[in-house]
């Protein structure tokens, strides 16, 4: 899998934003450029349909708003970045 180190980063950073919230993260190697990320069998984020990958910031607020819609994410909610309200 070409993108393990990117997906261990990510699964790093959801996991100290959300800890035991999450339940778990799973990464699971393949082929072919797959990368997607799932939250409650509901898909987020595909490198292929959303064009590459998200940043750290709006894959938690995409994680947010699938779990915990009216949790704060302190400075990735702040600094221009944009949430589900103010896009």
């Amino acid at each position: 899998c070409q993108w393990l180190l990117r997906a261990g980063w990510m699964a790093q950073e959801l996991l100290s934003t959300f800890g035991t919230d999450l339940g778990e993260v799973t990464l699971v190697p393949g082929t072919g450029g797959i990368f997607t990320i799932s939250c409650n069998d509901r898909l987020i984020w595909d490198r292929k349909r959303d064009g590459g990958f998200p940043d750290a910031a709006k894959l938690k607020q995409l994680v947010r708003d699938v779990i915990d819609p009216d949790r704060d994410l302190g400075h990735s909610d702040r600094k221009g970045h944009k949430t589900k309200d103010s896009a």
